[in-house]
């Protein structure tokens, strides 16, 4: 196995570079000197091109070959094999000065974009953007003829290995077909429904934050291993064993912050959950971004959201504020955060509506990679979509085609993830529910501990050994169906009330 132990090395290297892109990337959203910003592209971009030369060292393509024949692989090493040849097939593709080129594009574009988001400036963006998407369009053509496949799925395949365009438009196709007259009916029966008492105040940050972290180690974030911090745009990034998650504040609204907290919790949870003995090779990677995404969803919207939760938060968040009243109840905290209300802001939208930001912005990124809607055009196309997905009119870019970080980053491709990763959300935790009978009393407690140890074996540390439909099936029962979503989503909000 000597060829399999040198790629094992090879790659071990190519996942320390890439912890320290994360550390970096995590010190430039949160804490990092605006002066030292062109030093630190130079700095990403320069590891972005060290990685991708290990990956495609003229050697790699016989080391591959050499391990394949040799004996002794056992399961894992033979997963982890062909992770190593999809990721070599991917990175070879590539040249490396488009690499480069890419990584300082989407580096330079990502900072300028948050004052341009402040300011409302798309025009000031534009011939930053225009840039990244010109190299998001090479990367897509150039890797698209590689692997066989089309230039957008070339970028999906990135972010979900193995998931088409034509496994995703099917799906929202259907999603969009059904969704007007859903959002319609949960708005009129929650019309007739007294409103919830809005909770009204100044919350400080501080105290926000402490009700944070005591929901983070209610869910089960390993703070010995993790951080939270503030950025304008929330994530879970940085590295094995040093998961940093962040969020952004709100002192007129607590409620913000608390769920994007969670949120990146459960993206946190399975990086922390994944096999130790693998984590600095392929196979020990996460999966993709459906999958992830399903993780953060299914702790944010299907446990966190849920009314069992509910008697938990109540009293905790009454004491973090020094609050009292009816408004502070667990049932008037559970109907405002299962409100259904269009909003301009993704990140802020309900779990009715939220579908509609992402059909909105696939539709769009697709159009833009193959060249059918110029950049110059996507303010108007984006605003045009919220009108007719969710009857709104956008007041400035900044709540329209601005606020996202995704585009200006470069990550072109990973939108779809979000509601794909619902939808496995809702099957995987009705599955849960199924065979944990006492999991809403559990919740009602804040004991995480049997939902987390479910998701372990079955999510968490298979990580990339299956791919996500298998994954699902094993875990569920059956491949990633919609049916569970659609049920969850008439039990709570049309059933339950």
């Amino acid at each position: 196995m000597q060829a399999y132990r040198t790629l094992e090395r090879r790659f071990a290297r190519i996942d320390h570079v890439e912890g320290a892109k994360g550390i970096l990337n995590w010190d430039n959203e949160t804490i990092m000197p605006a002066g030292a910003a062109s030093q630190r592209e130079g700095q990403l971009s320069t590891l972005s091109v060290i990685a991708h030369e290990l990956l495609t060292a003229p050697d790699m393509p016989e080391l591959l070959d050499r391990a394949g024949a040799e004996d002794g692989l056992g399961g894992w090493e033979r997963a982890n094999l062909a992770e190593m040849r999809r990721l070599h097939a991917h990175a070879s593709a590539l040249p490396a000065d488009l690499v480069e080129r890419s990584a300082r594009a989407s580096l330079v574009c990502e900072r300028a974009w948050r004052e341009a988001r402040q300011r409302s400036d798309f025009a000031g963006l534009l011939p930053l953007l225009v840039e990244v998407l010109r190299c998001q369009q090479e990367t897509a053509s150039i890797k698209g003829e590689a692997l066989g496949i089309a230039p957008y799925d070339a970028l999906l395949d990135r972010y979900d290995p193995g998931n088409r365009q034509a496994l995703v438009d099917p799906v929202f196709a259907a999603l969009e077909a059904g969704l007007p007259g859903l959002i319609a009916e949960v708005s009129e029966h929650q019309a007739g429904r007294p409103a919830p008492l809005p909770l009204t105040g100044s919350f400080p940050v501080a105290r926000q934050r402490a009700l944070a972290e005591t929901m983070m180690r209610a869910v089960g974030f390993d703070a010995q291993r993790g951080r939270l911090d503030i950025s304008t745009h929330p994530f879970c990034g940085g590295a094995n064993d040093d998961v940093r998650i962040t969020t952004r504040y709100d002192e007129s609204d607590f409620t913000s912050a608390l769920m994007g907290v969670l949120h990146e919790t459960g993206h946190a949870l399975y990086e922390q959950g994944r096999p130790r003995a693998w984590l600095s090779q392929p196979v020990g990677r996460d999966r993709g971004m459906t999958l992830h995404e399903s993780q953060s969803l299914l702790i944010e919207m299907q446990a966190c959201r849920s009314r069992a939760f509910m008697s938990f938060l109540a009293p905790r968040a009454r004491e973090a504020f020094g609050a009292e009243g009816p408004q502070w109840e667990a049932d008037n905290l559970y109907r405002l955060l299962t409100r259904v209300r269009p909003g301009f802001i993704r990140v802020d939208a309900d779990e009715v509506t939220y579908p509609a930001h992402v059909l909105l912005r696939y539709d769009l990124e697709k159009r833009m990679i193959t060249g059918d809607l110029p950049l110059t055009d996507l303010p108007g196309a984006f605003n045009d979509g919220m009108r007719r997905l969710l009857g709104l009119t956008v007041p400035d870019d900044r709540r329209g085609c601005l606020q996202d970080i995704h585009w200006p980053s470069g990550s072109w491709g990973y939108f779809p993830t979000y509601t794909l990763g619902a939808i496995a959300a809702a099957q995987l935790f009705e599955a849960a529910c199924r065979e944990l009978a006492g999991l809403p009393d559990c919740l009602a407690r804040g004991d995480f501990a049997p939902l987390v140890g479910w998701l372990r074996p079955r999510v968490h540390e298979t990580a990339s050994r299956e791919d996500t439909g298998r994954i699902i099936e094993q875990a569920t029962g059956r491949g990633l169906s919609a049916e569970p979503y659609q049920r969850h989503l008439r039990r709570r909000y049309l059933e339950a009330g």
